[in-house]
């Protein structure tokens, strides 16, 4: 029995089900959300909810939900374990990268990050796939559930997002699956999110990141500051991946009680995900692919030491520099 045929007949004897995504969830992670519900409703599940923990603040990323009409729940309103059912998608890990207790264990796993996982009823975790948007084309289309222009826009938007436009890394997968949904997608729709307009928050943190870099080699670490917008981060590190001869950024700031790290690589001898994870794996909460990653690290390893946030983040920032750089090799 196929992976497509193995989820369907788990979903066949489902009555309700908590689709979780990670938090801050991305295009990925939605458009992977909403193909779950879209399976999960053709196999007649009475009840599915999509959850999600943190914030959606990157602006492409609210207007995604706004103009998909994507209904989302915060993980704090819905009563997961009420359902009979709870899969997770675009991440793994109980407890790792979402707001949910770690006791809580899914049913139903369906990712492309590399990692740990638990021992789910269904659990597809393809590493070799550069999108989990990309898994659900091929459930959709063996499944021959109906491909909406929502859904295909969704779908075609993520795989973009994902991939950076396709610059960075992707699989043949990646692009036989757009090509398979961008007949029925909406390219308006997508041209809409792509003109999606900064906030001001944004800006502001991208703009701190650009004043404060610090560069070594072609590696690169900076500053957003202190800042509400958490998708300001990776956004930063993209941006700053385009100074001539830089190919390895790391962007810091500080979202609410934690330190948040985003880092970004196109050196081909670099996999930043163990390069974050070697540099502050004993700080936080680190991880990611070869060519972009990410972390959090509890503010309360470092609050006591300063008084006020730019005596903090100065403080933060030299060690975080000199670990990153470090872990990377590279002296002064």
């Amino acid at each position: 029995m196929s992976r497509a045929a193995d989820l369907a007949s788990v979903l066949e004897t489902t009555e309700s089900l908590a689709i979780v995504c990670h938090d801050n969830p991305d295009p990925d992670c939605l458009a992977s959300a909403i193909a779950l519900e879209a399976i999960a409703l053709a196999r007649e599940v009475d009840d599915v909810t999509i959850a999600y923990g943190g914030e959606i603040s990157h602006q492409q990323n609210r207007a995604f939900v706004n103009m998909l009409d994507i209904g989302l729940r915060p993980i704090d309103d819905t009563d997961v374990e009420a359902h009979e059912r709870i899969g997770f998608v675009d991440h793994s890990q109980p407890g790792g990268n979402t707001e949910l207790p770690a006791r809580i264990e899914p049913d139903i796993v369906v990712d492309h990050h590399p990692g740990s996982s638990v021992e789910a009823r269904f659990e597809d975790v393809r590493t070799k796939y550069g999108a989990t948007a990309t898994i659900f084309v091929e459930y959709l289309q063996e499944l021959e559930v109906e491909l909406t222009a929502r859904l295909a826009s969704a779908l075609l938007f993520a795989l973009h997002r994902e991939r950076l436009d396709f610059v960075r890394e992707p699989t043949r997968r990646e692009y036989e699956a757009a090509l398979t949904v961008y007949p029925d997608a909406e390219l308006d729709v997508l041209e809409q999110l792509y003109g999606s307009a900064f906030s001001p928050g944004t800006l502001d943190a991208i703009g701190k990141a650009i004043a404060s870099r610090e560069r070594r080699g072609s590696s690169l670490v900076a500053s957003a500051g202190k800042t509400a917008e958490t998708d300001a981060l990776p956004q930063a590190a993209d941006y700053l991946l385009n100074l001539e001869g830089v190919d390895t950024v790391l962007v810091y700031g500080i979202v609410g009680e934690a330190i948040r790290l985003s880092a970004r690589s196109i050196d081909p001898r670099v996999h930043i995900g163990e390069t974050l994870a070697s540099g502050f794996g004993e700080l936080g909460t680190v991880g990611g692919h070869h060519d972009m990653a990410g972390g959090r690290i509890e503010l309360g390893l470092f609050a006591d030491d300063a008084d006020d946030v730019d005596e903090l983040l100065e403080f933060v920032g030299s060690r975080l520099s000199r670990r990153f750089f470090d872990a990377l090799n590279l002296d002064e």
